[in-house]
């Protein structure tokens, strides 16, 4: 007895993996004869539409990736800034006039919260209000415009400037007093911030849907609302939508975008380096917080787009921040730390979902149960995620 039990001990990662695999082995001869039975333009069309859900995933955990690998805080309230950010676009897109002191205040304020990012005494620099004016001016100007042909503009420029604004606000009071506290503390912050701005959105906008018909003048550019492929090969033709396939576009050019500044650009190279070690990083020269700031800033941007796409692929409303919840598993299955990891994960998870929305009709096991899971067979079998980074502490 007592030789078999240190067996186990000893093989015991060994037996719950072989455990894992037997289970999902076990599912697959389950699932097999479902996946037969249906018909295959079905399946085509479920796996198309689950990848272009998969890369708004993607985008929603490119911003929860950015703040873990600056901060190593997990963002609980990225579904809300996302929220937020799609109803500032929708208020700016949908209004018949836009009233002077929205126009002025809000590209006011951000600029006040980007000038004193570093230190309050920034206002102090004439160089530095004459470029708050200048740029406040201009800001206001383009927020002003009237007319339908200038609404999108209108509303693209205060979704950007509102998500920037969002994400130095909460750094600056939420995240940034907290900076030499335990880790827990800022998780728990992120909490109470995801319910404040739930609060917000309510008070200002109520819970009411919201329609974000951002994507309604593609049809007056001679593309159709479903496009149509497929005819001689499949039973039926494989439908895909054009506003789901628009966002998936603009959420890999915006992914794209955030991996070249990532990459290839000053700040990216410093938010890298403090990712890896952020007193390593403040030794020779580096504004940590500066970087916090713009990392929160980017990420709250981030948030903003996949707002609007989502938003404007169905529609803005309560339920939207539920959206973030699926995000997690992608995070998670990916890598925390992974940027490519976040792509793959989003793409995995909304492949996942559409599957099993199709293999069972009816009930939520897309939503509430496939996406988890998968993350836990992988988690089990490698516990830092597709794309982590093992790390080893030397004590």
């Amino acid at each position: 007895m007592a030789a078999l039990t240190q067996t186990f001990r000893t093989n015991r990662r060994y037996l719950i993996i072989s455990g894992y695999l037997i289970a999902t082995l076990l599912i697959l001869a389950w699932l097999l004869p479902i996946i037969g039975a249906q018909r295959p333009y079905r399946l085509v069309q479920s796996t198309i539409t689950g990848l272009l859900v998969g890369g708004v995933y993607s985008l929603i955990a490119l911003g929860i990736v950015i703040i873990n690998k600056a901060s190593g805080v997990f963002n609980f309230a990225h579904g809300w800034m996302m929220l937020l950010g799609g109803l500032i676009f929708f208020s700016f897109y949908s209004a018949p006039s836009i009233s002077p002191i929205a126009a002025i205040g809000l590209p006011l304020v951000t600029g006040i919260m980007v000038m004193t990012t570093n230190s309050w005494r920034s206002l102090t620099d004439p160089r530095n209000l004459l470029v708050l004016a200048g740029g406040t001016a201009l800001l206001a100007v383009i927020l002003s415009l009237q007319g339908d042909q200038w609404e999108l503009i209108r509303a693209i420029t205060a979704a950007a400037v509102g998500g920037v604004l969002i994400g130095l606000v909460i750094e600056r009071f939420n995240i940034r007093p907290l900076i030499g506290q335990p880790l827990f503390a800022m998780v728990l912050m992120t909490l109470a911030v995801s319910e404040l701005l739930h609060g917000i959105t309510q008070l200002i906008w109520g819970s009411v849907e919201l329609p974000l018909q951002v994507f309604g003048g593609i049809q007056q550019l001679g593309i159709p609302a479903q496009i149509r492929f497929g005819e001689g090969t499949f039973e039926r033709p494989i439908n895909v939508r054009a506003d789901l396939l628009l966002a998936f576009l603009l959420a890999l050019t915006a992914f794209g975008v955030f991996v070249a500044f990532f990459r290839f650009t000053s700040v990216g190279l410093s938010m890298r380096a403090i990712a890896e070690n952020q007193k390593l990083g403040q030794s020779v020269g580096l504004r940590v917080r500066t970087i916090l700031a713009i990392a929160w800033a980017i990420a709250a941007l981030l948030a903003a787009v996949a707002g609007v796409l989502q938003g404007g692929a169905t529609s803005l409303s309560l339920n939207l921040p539920l959206l973030a919840l699926l995000a997690f598993p992608a995070v998670l299955l990916g890598g925390l730390e992974s940027i490519p990891g976040a792509l793959i994960g989003g793409l995995v998870i909304g492949l996942a979902q559409e599957l099993s929305n199709l293999l069972f009709p009816g009930t939520q096991v897309g939503t509430e149960l496939a996406p988890y899971v998968i993350l836990m067979i992988v988690l089990v079998i490698r516990p830092d995620g597709l794309f982590g980074e093992k790390r080893i502490e030397r004590i």
